[in-house]
């Protein structure tokens, strides 16, 4: 069976692809390997979504809902408890292999959109030694089990990692009548949004413990007890400052990874930094055809630029540029990532949307862009954290770009 585009991912950004594609009157398929779309927002019952979309706070299931309505209306097809096991290039598009309930199928595309989403860093991931008992969770699964089943994951809880989900789950355990010990954050600074910091920890008196981390775990069947260490400016621990503190329960929310095993396998070019492709402004990868949105691409902070960045690629599907004449965006140390991380000249080069994030905190800066040498646009910002993404529209197609222009963002920080 052949369709326009094959979406990979029926969360935030895949139905957000699915529903700007059938505006384009386009043959969609939405493969999604959970029994229901909605991606991760199913277990967010917490507000805050939707804020920038929307104007208002929406919880996941809400902002979820105003989609998978919308996406019922459209004649795009939905294949649920289903995975793709493998894309395979063609002459003139893709086979994208589907596993279901009833077998294996192959169906061809001319485009595809990868909206895999991403995953958490485990306990094997991050190294903690140890013993392997019971009561050790990620944020995710903490949250899943609250959320979704009403089991709460125990009663004396030590949260690693201060990002969002760790702090929001920090929050939902506690009226849940939990005892969250504290927050244990192995960098200087939070990992998480200022709000989350305030509504969370602030707000409930929830102790954040800066460089310190998990450096072993005790207990047999359930988990009796975390040791843990002080760490240096450079994050390796510091002997002789392990403190015992006893739980049942330990809370992983280090990091998300994106998902991209699929793109990799069919030789996309992946940014070491966001570990997600290296896109154009259309969200298009090294390969045509193949666009990459959402937090498969990069995390983002907020579920409204997930559907941002795929309504982007959507909006690309069947436009008829001539072959693509690529230039690479260079950024400074100052800069963690940038994405795109590639221009199309012949593209559309206005109203381009810019995500970045900067490496440390700068207070009293400026985002600089220069091109061919001449610093042509800049933003001020009172600071820049880490945590909180960037968003950008710039438009670029009254300079006079070629395939040896060199375009360059630095942060300059005011003395």
């Amino acid at each position: 069976m052949n369709y326009d585009c094959i979406i990979i991912g029926g969360g935030p950004a895949g139905l957000a692809a699915a529903l700007e594609a059938t505006r384009k009157k386009l043959r969609v398929l939405v493969v999604e390997r959970e029994a229901k779309t909605g991606g991760i927002l199913k277990q967010c019952i917490h507000d805050g979504f939707g804020v920038v979309r929307f104007q208002e706070k929406l919880s996941g299931p809400e902002y979820a809902w105003r989609f998978i309505n919308e996406v019922r209306n459209t004649d795009a097809e939905i294949k649920t408890f289903a995975f793709v096991s493998k894309i395979e290039k063609l002459k003139d598009g893709y086979l994208v292999k589907v596993v279901d309930q009833e077998g294996v199928h192959d169906y061809t595309t001319k485009n595809v959109i990868l909206a895999t989403g991403c995953r958490e860093r485990t306990r094997n991931q991050i190294f903690i030694p140890g013993t392997r008992p019971a009561g050790i969770y990620t944020a995710g699964s903490a949250q899943y089990l609250v959320n979704r089943l009403g089991i709460s994951p125990g009663k004396k809880i030590v949260i690693l990692g201060s990002g969002d989900i760790g702090l929001i789950m920090a929050r939902r355990l506690t009226l849940e009548g939990a005892e969250v010990i504290g927050v244990y954050e192995i960098k200087n600074t939070p990992s998480g949004l200022s709000r989350n910091i305030m509504q969370c920890l602030h707000d409930f008196n929830i102790p954040l413990h800066l460089s310190r981390t998990v450096t072993n775990i005790f207990g047999r069947d359930r988990i009796e007890a975390v040791g843990i260490s002080k760490v240096d400016e450079r994050m390796n621990i510091i002997p002789g400052t392990e403190e015992i503190i006893e739980c049942d329960t330990l809370i992983l929310a280090v990091g998300l990874i994106p998902e991209n095993e699929l793109g990799e396998n069919i030789g996309l070019n992946i940014d070491v930094k966001t570990k997600g492709p290296i896109v154009d402004q259309n969200m298009m990868t090294n390969l045509p055809g193949v666009f990459a949105v959402g937090n498969c691409l990069h995390v983002n902070d907020l579920v409204d630029y997930v559907s941002e960045s795929a309504e982007i690629a959507a909006k690309a599907l069947e436009t008829k540029y001539p072959e693509r004449k690529l230039v690479k965006i260079e950024i400074s140390p100052e800069i963690m990532y940038l994405v795109p991380q590639l221009l199309n000249l012949n593209g559309d080069l206005n109203d381009l949307k810019f995500y970045f994030r900067s490496q440390d905190i700068y207070e009293n800066c400026k985002l600089i862009l220069n091109i061919d040498g001449k610093d042509l646009w800049s933003k001020k910002f009172t600071k820049l954290l880490p945590p909180e993404m960037q968003r950008l529209k710039l438009s670029l197609g009254n300079y006079s770009l070629n395939e040896n222009s060199k375009i360059f963002f630095r942060i300059e920080v005011n003395s």
